[in-house]
């Protein structure tokens, strides 16, 4: 069969009796019938089968089962194309225009590519598209507007914050003063009232909006002023929301903030990787800006130039050319109209999913959401966020536990779970289809042991996989 992927991939179907069994949990066996092993990685077959097998059988573990987990995605065959070329080959430090290596005519019309695409699609007036992930562009924007020891007043892990907004495990709590802020107590919302107190007594460096398990909106415009009153820069991670904020269906935080960094491969369905967004100047330090007259007569450096130097030289070497290559497609797809659509849907399944979770007793940490993500208490149900997390893996539903706010179990087997409508909204599932997810999570997470309950789960989560298959010209 021919295979889009690289013009020439053949697909070629192996039956076992119709029936071909895979073992790819725990003590656990699924049967899928028919099963496809793809035989087009003709080279990497012939050199290495036991890599290639383990690539075919995730592939098969993705067509045969529902991803949840909020902060993965499916990319587009253009997106896999990109990252599969012989752009990897070549060194390109530096930036377009100004690069430590020859030969690099070409990359640098990818790069720029990239990052018109990117201001393009978020109104930003730069864009730096270098950092391999979501930390290194927390870290290359901390380097930007901090000095080791500043305060860095961020969003609590506990409360929905991510490790590197300062958990004391991270080079965040390590190299900052972490000032945190949270939820309130009877709603786990952010109360801007209580963000203001503690910015206005706590006077940090930077106040960072943004966090990785948080099913509500963030008003950036209210942080922005907090941030204006009290002299901070005023920093925004949207990693998880900057597909929705591309598909205009979310608050936008690029008016607001002095910089913005975002993974590419959340919401913005991307390659695994990051950018970071930033106004040209630097609002706090006028005098760096190139139109001042002291920033004329020596060497200092606007936002944008302070971003850049902040990745290179500053924190990567050389750029994976490959990868911003995919970025640059991936952002030219998300500039086109029906990724509005996509947005759309991803945030009505979302909200499908937490009516029917209402409906069948499951309770959430904020009672819903606002976006693409809901995280579950499961206090209520008698189940672990570990336990839960398992045994939705032993029927092809991918998760993963998380804390909720005012953890009372251990951060490894927490309270919650936290799951996302993303990459089942990419596959074409609506709001009919979350209505059956949600059911049979809820009967799954209710009858754990129950051997019926599990196994009819299974077969539902076969017909919906088989429904919405990804990936055609991989698969029969």
């Amino acid at each position: 069969m021919y295979c889009k992927i690289a013009r020439q991939y053949i697909v070629k179907v192996k039956y076992t009796n119709k029936i071909f069994v895979i073992g790819w949990h725990k003590n656990i066996l699924r049967c899928f019938a028919p099963a496809v092993t793809v035989q087009g990685m003709k080279n990497l077959s012939g050199q290495d089968p036991q890599i290639a097998e383990q690539i075919n059988n995730e592939v098969r573990r993705q067509q045969n089962g529902l991803e949840m987990i909020a902060s993965e995605n499916i990319v587009s065959e253009a997106v896999l194309e990109a990252m599969g070329t012989p752009l990897t080959n070549k060194y390109s430090e530096g930036y377009p225009g100004k690069r430590y290596y020859g030969g690099n005519e070409f990359i640098d019309v990818i790069e720029n590519l990239a990052r018109e695409r990117a201001c393009k699609l978020f109104g930003a007036e730069h864009a730096n598209v270098q950092p391999h992930a979501g930390s290194p562009a927390n870290m290359a924007a901390y380097f930007a507007m901090m000095e080791p020891g500043d305060k860095l007043m961020a969003m609590s892990l506990a409360h929905g914050g991510h490790l590197t907004h300062g958990s004391p495990v991270n080079f965040s709590g390590k190299l900052y003063k972490i000032i945190p802020y949270g939820v309130r107590e009877d709603n786990h919302m952010i109360d801007m009232d209580e963000v203001r107190e503690i910015a206005l007594r706590e006077k940090p460096r930077v106040i960072l909006a943004g966090a990785t398990a948080y099913p509500r909106l963030i008003d950036f415009e209210k942080f922005f002023e907090i941030a204006k009153e009290v002299g901070a820069y005023f920093m925004v991670d949207m990693a998880h929301i900057a597909g929705l904020v591309a598909a205009k269906v979310h608050p936008d935080p690029i008016p607001y903030a002095d910089v913005v960094t975002t993974t590419t491969h959340k919401t913005l369905r991307g390659p695994r990787g990051a950018m970071i967004l930033c106004k040209k100047e630097d609002r706090l330090h006028p005098d760096d800006n190139p139109t001042s007259y002291k920033a004329s007569q020596g060497k200092r450096k606007n936002m944008a130039q302070k971003i850049d130097s902040a990745v290179f030289p500053g924190l990567q070497g050389g750029p994976l050319e490959h990868i911003i290559a995919a970025k640059a497609v991936a952002f030219g797809e998300a500039l086109k109209p029906e990724f509005a659509e996509y947005g759309r849907q991803i945030i009505a399944n979302a909200k499908q999913l937490a009516k029917t979770f209402k409906e069948e007793g499951v309770e959430m940490v904020s009672g819903g959401t606002d976006n693409h993500l809901l995280l579950l208490d499961l206090t209520n149900l008698g189940i672990s966020g570990k336990e839960a997390e398992t045994v939705l893996d032993s029927v092809g539903i991918y998760t993963n536990r998380n804390t909720v706010p005012n953890e009372t179990r251990s951060p490894f087997d927490p309270s919650g779970l936290r799951i996302g409508t993303p990459a089942l909204t990419t596959r074409g599932l609506i709001e009919e289809d979350m209505a059956v997810v949600g059911r049979i999570m809820a009967g799954v997470l209710k009858n754990p042991k129950n051997e019926n309950i599990l196994e009819n789960a299974r077969k539902a989560v076969k017909e919906l996989a088989e429904k919405y298959p990804i990936y055609p010209d991989w698969s029969v």
